[in-house]
């Protein structure tokens, strides 16, 4: 018996890889990028545990803002967590208080006014110099809350 002789076809072409110098050029891209991101994260400054004016409380937030060191309207808010924000409504003071290098001020009261939805707020315009500190207070019931102090 005999073996038939092998067909003899024309060669293929060879497999097409991507250039190895493409690859390359895609791989720096790629790198600088993601150095670049990380530079700018590095970079940017930590953000504070709780935005300036604020003081966190047992079941919520003391807020009082406005233009520290100046004369202006400035706003007190309190907001109840999510936990205690489901709870009866409370009746809260809301006000501010000053201090300088010499005194502490007695509290300087916006109002009160009972929470709807779990927050608060209430605004007054309130006279200062510009050597002054001032931070938030609430009153409920016989209880003083206050926030830090800020400073220009």
């Amino acid at each position: 018996m005999s073996v038939p002789a092998p067909r003899r076809t024309a060669p293929r072409p060879p497999v097409r890889r991507p250039d190895a110098r493409c690859r390359a050029r895609r791989v720096t891209v790629a790198t600088a990028a993601l150095c670049l991101v990380a530079a700018t994260a590095a970079a940017a400054p930590p953000a504070p545990p709780a935005p300036t004016g604020c003081g966190e409380l047992v079941r919520g937030q003391l807020c009082l803002r406005g233009p520290v060191g100046a004369d202006g309207m400035y706003t007190a808010t309190y907001r109840r967590n999510g936990s205690a924000a489901g709870l009866d409504e409370i009746v809260v003071r809301l006000g501010y208080q000053r201090k300088n290098d010499r005194i502490t001020a007695f509290p300087g009261w916006f109002g009160t006014r009972r929470t709807q939805g779990g927050a608060v707020g209430l605004s007054g315009r309130v006279e200062m110099l510009a050597e002054e500190c001032i931070r938030g207070v609430m009153e409920r019931g016989e209880t003083l809350y206050v926030t830090k102090w800020t400073c220009d």
